[in-house]
C-alpha cells in the first residue's frame, strides 16, 4: 500500500504579504461586515491564530517566489488593512482549494476551542479574549475545558461540526470506545443536536458509561431493549456503508465522467433538451452532487 500523501509541510513560515496571490476579490460589502470587523478585531488583539492555507508557484525570473492563496482571504484584507508586512502560512502540497473547508462560513466549537487555546498559550487574558470576539467571559472558560475526558478521535471526527454545545457534555458519560460509536452515528445521521445525543445515551448499556448508576427516569427496561437493538443496527449499516463508499463513490465518479462526455455532443445534447428537459436537468443535478460528495469525502 503506497503512502498517504501529506497536506501541508510540516513548518508554519511568514510570507510577505506581497507574494500572496488571493484567488478571489474580497467584496466591499463583506469587509463592512460584522463577521469581517470581528476578524480585524482579532488579529488587532491576538495575531493571527489559524496560519493561511497557500500553495507554492514556480520561482519567475527574478527569482521571487510566489504564492497561491487556497483559504484565509478575510485575514489577509484584514493583515493588509492593520499594516501587516507578512502572514503566517501553512504551505500546501497541493493546490485544490476546497481541500481546506472553504465552505465553512463560522467557527465551529472544537475549532473556537483550539483559537481559545492558543490566545491563552500566548498569555492573554480570558476577558480580553470575551471583549474581542464579543462573547461573555464564561464562554471562554467553557471553551477551554471543551475537549476535558472527550475521546482524542472524536475530537477529529467532530472538529468540523457544528455540534450542539450540551453534546460533549452527554459524551464525557460515555467511555472512549461508546463515544467513537455515537461520534460515527451523528456523522452518519447528519445530526448533532443534544437530544440526538441524549437518545444514544438512553440506549447505552451501562458498562459503555464512565458512572453505571445511569437514572432511567422516564425510560423503562423494554424502551432500553429496543433502542440498544436500533442503536446496534445503525451502527452496523453505518460501518457496511462506510466499507463501501470508497468503492461506490469510485463507480459514480466514472459513470459521470462517462455521462459528461456523452453530453458533450452537440447532437444528443440538443435533443435531451429539446425532447426530455427534465431528464437532462435532473442527470445535471446528480451529477453535481456526485461532484459536491467526491469534494467532501476527500476533505474528510
Amino acid at each position: 500500500m503506497g503512502l498517504v500523501k501529506q497536506a501541508f509541510e510540516q513548518q508554519v513560515v511568514a510570507i510577505p504579504l506581497d507574494r500572496i496571490l488571493p484567488t478571489r476579490q474580497v467584496d466591499k460589502s463583506v469587509q463592512g461586515s460584522k463577521k469581517f470587523a470581528t476578524i480585524l478585531s482579532s488579529i488587532r488583539e491576538l495575531g493571527v491564530v489559524e496560519p493561511l492555507a497557500v500553495h507554492p508557484q514556480p520561482v519567475s525570473g527574478q527569482g521571487i517566489a510566489s504564492y497561491i492563496l487556497l483559504d484565509g482571504h478575510l485575514r489577509l484584507e484584514a493583515l493588509k488593512e492593520l499594516g501587516g508586512t507578512d502572514a503566517l502560512c501553512l504551505i500546501s502540497t497541493d493546490d485544490e482549494g476546497f481541500t481546506y473547508n472553504r465552505q465553512i462560513n463560522r467557527l465551529t466549537p472544537i475549532q473556537e476551542h483550539k483559537m481559545v487555546l492558543a490566545a491563552l498559550k500566548k498569555g492573554i487574558e480570558p476577558e480580553r479574549i470575551a471583549r474581542v470576539l464579543g462573547v461573555n467571559v464564561d464562554r471562554i472558560h467553557h471553551r477551554r475545558s471543551l475537549l476535558e475526558g472527550i475521546a482524542p478521535e472524536v475530537a477529529d471526527m467532530l472538529k468540523v461540526k457544528m455540534v450542539a454545545q450540551g453534546v460533549f457534555r452527554v459524551l464525557r458519560k460515555m467511555k472512549p470506545m461508546r463515544q467513537i460509536e455515537t461520534a460515527e452515528m451523528m456523522i452518519s445521521a447528519n445530526c448533532f443536536t443534544l437530544s440526538y445525543a441524549q437518545m444514544v445515551f438512553a440506549a447505552t448499556r451501562p458498562e459503555m458509561l464512565v458512572d453505571k448508576k445511569k437514572p432511567f427516569t422516564e425510560t423503562n427496561a423494554l424502551d432500553i431493549a429496543r433502542m440498544e437493538r436500533e442503536m446496534e443496527n445503525l451502527q452496523h449499516d453505518y460501518k457496511q456503508v462506510e466499507d463501501t463508499l470508497g468503492e461506490t463513490m469510485l463507480v459514480l465518479v466514472v459513470a459521470k465522467g462517462y455521462l459528461l462526455r456523452i453530453l458533450r455532443n452537440d447532437a444528443i445534447a440538443g435533443y435531451l433538451r429539446q425532447y426530455h428537459a427534465d431528464l437532462l436537468e435532473e442527470m445535471v443535478s446528480i451529477m453535481e452532487a456526485i461532484s459536491s460528495d467526491a469534494r467532501h469525502l476527500e476533505r474528510e
